[in-house]
């Protein structure tokens, strides 16, 4: 028997909300796919692990040479994961909407596995371009004009520690566990230093060392936990899992809510945007080759970011070999807002995790009853103020979102 038959025969149909069952064929492709995605982990696999000690020893070359990046070791077979990946029955799919959806994210997940076996070799740079895009003229243009637009005003002192950000998350997940009681994420401490958020599976992880401004803490917030935890939530609720780990391409929408949701909680600094459109600067600078340390220059040089956050963006940009990732935070705020120009829905934005280019099937999922709308909605959409933001943002140019000091 073939191993997808034999997965198709001992598939369990899982509760929803919307009282829809997929056939066998693609809940059993469905949930391995989710499985698979969640084994790969491939943006860990590309994060240094000596961030501590890279930035000390580029401190001590003054800032001239910076030492090897070093990785968590890869300890599953890619090879097997590729062969069981690509022995997917797909086809057998009997619904053509979700036979297209789940045909998309094997194909995205068997482009992860060449990014994490590129790792450090030369060919990462195509791979990563082959899963995430070129950085495109336009958007390169756009990240200038935002950083000769958009005023370099002093940031404020980081006057919060990691045990200040790590008790309001928490209270932020007890919210959201009373809205729903099938919320229950979890706000982790990250022991690697390097000052670092991060969402997965719906878990925040704040960095032992992390520090902010007291004022940026409700809206990182809502970027991880109202944007990523959020739309984790509604989709492990969708009868089609992988509406939770993420449609392929889901990235860019991703990131671009989660930074609308600092703006509409009432405080994106310039500095904040500003840095947005550095990290395209560099990505598009890691593409072309241009080695860290030059990378590092740009960013503080011409355009004035401190010597840490050009360190970390420059980093960010090589990291693997050479990463374009980080221009879809950027890429991702101004597809949301030609989409919000356009009269976009935003709630229905939160079904799950998904590309804007994927919204008009999901839409007739919905429609159809194959698909229930989103059971949680981030805390901000429910007061006045970002309400009124959001209608302001319709009629916004990008070099306009930001706010110089936090809502009262």
């Amino acid at each position: 028997m073939a191993e997808g038959d034999t997965m198709t025969a001992q598939v369990q149909h899982k509760d929803n909300s919307s009282g829809f069952a997929m056939s066998g064929p693609a809940e059993a492709i469905d949930q391995t796919l989710v499985e698979l995605d969640a084994e790969l982990d491939w943006l860990t696999r590309l994060t240094p692990s000596n961030m501590g000690a890279l930035w000390d020893a580029f401190c001590e070359s003054n800032y001239n040479a910076m030492p090897a990046l070093e990785y968590q070791d890869v300890d599953i077979d890619l090879e097997a994961l590729r062969r069981k990946l690509l022995g997917l029955p797909v086809h057998d799919i009997d619904d053509p909407l979700i036979e297209t959806l789940l045909i998309e994210k094997q194909r995205e997940i068997d482009r992860q596995i060449e990014l994490v076996r590129m790792r450090a070799r030369d060919g990462i740079i195509i791979a990563s371009i082959d899963l995430f895009g070129a950085v495109d003229s336009t958007l390169l243009d756009d990240a200038l004009r935002i950083l000769e637009q958009v005023p370099q005003i002093e940031t404020a002192p980081r006057d919060s520690s990691a045990e200040d950000f790590v008790k309001a998350a928490a209270l932020e997940m007890e919210y959201y566990h009373g809205q729903d009681p099938d919320f229950g994420f979890q706000v982790k401490v990250n022991p690697n230093s390097g000052g670092t958020l991060f969402t997965s599976s719906g878990d925040l992880y704040v960095a032992h060392d992390y520090r902010t401004a007291k004022a940026r803490i409700d809206p990182l917030i809502q970027h991880e936990i109202g944007t990523h935890s959020v739309t984790w939530h509604n989709g492990k609720r969708q009868p089609l899992n992988v509406l939770r780990c993420g449609l392929p391409d889901y990235d860019a929408l991703q990131e671009g809510l989660a930074v609308m949701g600092e703006y509409l909680s009432g405080y994106l600094p310039p500095e904040r945007l500003r840095m947005l459109a550095a990290r395209v600067v560099a990505a598009d600078m890691a593409v072309n080759e241009v080695p860290v340390v030059q990378i590092f220059a740009r960013l503080n040089d011409e355009f004035g970011f401190d010597k840490f956050r050009s360190f970390d963006t420059a980093i960010r940009a090589v990291r693997g070999g050479g990463l374009t990732k980080d221009a879809l935070y950027l890429k991702g705020l101004v597809e949301l807002l030609a989409y919000l120009h356009h009269g976009g829905d935003f709630e229905t934005l939160f079904i799950g995790k998904f590309a804007l280019k994927q919204l008009p099937i999901l839409e007739k999922l919905l429609e159809r009853g194959m698909l229930v709308p989103p059971a949680l909605l981030p805390r901000y959409i429910s007061k006045p103020r970002a309400v009124q933001r959001l209608e302001n943002v319709r009629n916004m140019d990008i070099t306009a979102l930001y706010q110089e000091h936090p809502a009262p």
